[in-house]
């Protein structure tokens, strides 16, 4: 399929939709209206409109949307509708509750492998192989893996991201406190949980 150009806050906002659809299709709903779907992921049905017509036509006056036809074309679109390889890098206490979590497999992503500096003290019962972090640009390459997971000190990450960005990955999840410079098709979500805590302490009174 050719890739799509989707706005990076749309690309956000579809994942979301997906979700609700997921949602929806447990509970055996068929169709979907866009000012419902709107509502129970938090946007305006314009927005929905606009965001869905990025995908093509879909959706009928007077009834809304198929949930499954959607479902299907969104995880398409995001590459969801097979498993992607995902491998994370630094098994300490945030790399060891990423590996432990269940949930990455339902939507669409499959922890293959982790990384660390020293593999053989790391004391996590899994199933998913720890390798030494030397190893990390070969099996990158030869497993053709296009998403990590970094989760190192923050002195470490940008030589782990020249690494796994010369091995061939184009998208990064950083949980390291630190910005990386990469190069401008490769894509880089930042998750700093001291600056998310931050803005919410805004919202205390």
């Amino acid at each position: 399929m050719e890739r799509l150009e989707i706005p990076k806050k749309a690309v956000y906002r579809l994942s979301l939709y997906l979700r609700c659809l997921e949602k929806l299709t447990e509970n055996q709903v068929e169709t979907v209206s866009s000012v419902a779907l709107a509502k129970a992921a938090g946007v305006k049905p314009t927005q929905l409109r606009k965001d869905i017509g990025y995908l093509g036509q879909f959706g009928t006056r007077g009834l809304g949307y198929n949930v499954e036809t959607l479902s299907c074309a969104i995880s398409a679109v995001l590459g969801t509708a097979r498993l992607q390889p995902v491998v994370i890098i630094g098994v300490g206490n945030l790399g060891s509750a990423l590996m432990r979590y269940s949930g990455f497999k339902k939507e669409g992503f499959e922890i293959i492998a982790a990384f660390d500096l020293q593999p053989d003290a790391v004391e996590i019962e899994t199933t998913i192989p720890i390798h030494d972090v030397a190893e990390l640009g070969e099996y990158v390459s030869s497993h053709e893996v296009k998403m990590v997971i970094i989760s190192v000190p923050g002195d470490a990450a940008q030589n782990v991201a020249n690494t796994v960005v010369k091995a061939g990955v184009q998208a990064i999840l950083n949980f390291s406190p630190c910005v990386l410079q990469v190069p401008d098709h490769v894509v880089v979500n930042q998750i700093d949980l001291a600056v998310e805590l931050e803005n919410l302490s805004y919202f205390i009174s």
